[in-house]
């Protein structure tokens, strides 16, 4: 089977005082989406919520097609080898990130968040509500070296 190809299109960019690739310190960042005027209406109801998720595109950091599946997290050697689709790097073959933000307001086509994981100028893809039934499960696990990865993210 041969791969498909999609187009998808921005619909805002993120301005932040983020320029560079940081693993620390994502819960205290403030942003600003700014979506494009033809997407504002599309912002109507969501300040009656407390959270969203934001999907970018991390074109920061991506160099073409990922030359392998199989990483070592950060590059650290203290965490083993895993494939690509069991971390969150931006290396991968479509480097989409999604981030569950605080919104802290909406102002026309102006949405301000907290805990935005993404840089200056990324582009935005789409913004969902965070709604507890659809994404929040009882259960869940990750691996002990994901717990240490992720201790001082946010």
């Amino acid at each position: 089977m041969e791969p498909s190809s999609y187009l998808v299109k921005q619909i805002g960019i993120v301005h932040s005082l983020v320029n560079e690739k940081a693993y620390t310190g994502w819960g205290e960042v403030t942003a600003e989406i700014h979506l494009e005027r033809e997407y504002q209406e599309g912002l109507l109801g969501l300040e009656e919520y407390s959270h969203a998720i934001v999907i970018f595109y991390m074109d920061q950091f991506h160099s073409g097609e990922a030359k392998s599946m199989i990483k070592r997290p950060r590059d650290r050697a203290d965490i083993p080898e895993v494939g690509v689709f069991s971390q969150r790097t931006k290396y991968r073959p479509n480097p989409i990130g999604v981030s569950v933000v605080e919104i802290k307001k909406i102002e026309k086509s102006i949405m301000t968040v907290k805990g935005l994981d993404a840089n200056n100028n990324t582009p935005i893809l789409d913004i969902k509500p965070y709604i507890a039934e659809f994404d929040t499960r009882d259960n869940t696990y990750v691996p002990q070296w994901m717990k240490g990865l992720m201790k001082d993210y946010f």
